[in-house]
């Protein structure tokens, strides 16, 4: 059974960090949101599926990738303690997905089906304000992430995946780490041993 001694994140504490909420509108989500544990390499979402939650991450970290024609595991997002994973374009339209949600850590898990969100829409103004805030944030990230592959140098997207994830090394695969930089394996490697030089090289100085 996985053992979590470190301090979770809390959703609530991130909800509010972001907009206070009414009294109301807390319990509603302390008594409606479902908290689950997950061991390593567990599936969360698979291609066909159709997604019905939204996750929080309390602890632990997740993947979500798709495989290409030729067969490869593409890794699309990264995310950790403290941020929201789902199929966006599965949960939002109520389509299966095309893709998987894997676990890489064992993880804590709270979340909210799609009914529970909209009726937060519905019930809260501050539930309506507070999720377009919210996807407004993915929709740039997303943004993001498509700018840089076409116009960033591999060792540019490595060096900010390492400043968001700093612990991605310990956290998943080589693999899978230059699937979501869009190189190849001996790509990421022959710059990690020019990241790792340069690293002795100022230490020696």
């Amino acid at each position: 059974m996985p053992q979590f001694n470190d301090r979770e994140a809390d959703l609530l504490e991130k909800l509010s960090f972001i907009i206070p909420l009414p009294t109301p509108m807390q319990n509603r989500v302390k008594e409606e949101s479902l908290v689950e544990v997950f061991e390593r390499k567990k599936l969360l979402l698979s291609p066909g599926e159709t997604a019905r939650r939204v996750y929080f991450i309390r602890s632990g970290f997740l993947r979500a990738y798709f495989i290409d024609d030729s067969g490869n595991e593409c890794t699309t997002w990264f995310t950790g303690k403290g941020d929201l994973m789902t199929s966006v374009y599965s949960f939002f339209s109520q389509q299966p997905a095309n893709e998987y949600i894997e676990v890489l850590q064992d993880c804590k898990l709270q979340s909210l089906t799609w009914l529970e969100l909209n009726a937060y829409y519905a019930d809260f103004r501050e539930g309506n304000l507070l999720g377009r805030i919210v996807t407004q944030k993915y929709f740039i990230l997303s943004e993001e992430r498509a700018i840089l592959l076409r116009t960033r140098s591999p060792e540019h997207r490595y060096d900010l995946l390492l400043r968001n994830h700093p612990e991605i090394e310990q956290q998943t695969t080589q693999q899978n780490i230059a699937s979501y930089l869009g190189i190849s394996r001996e790509t990421l490697s022959r710059i990690r041993r020019k990241k790792n030089r340069m690293c002795h090289q100022t230490q020696n100085h």
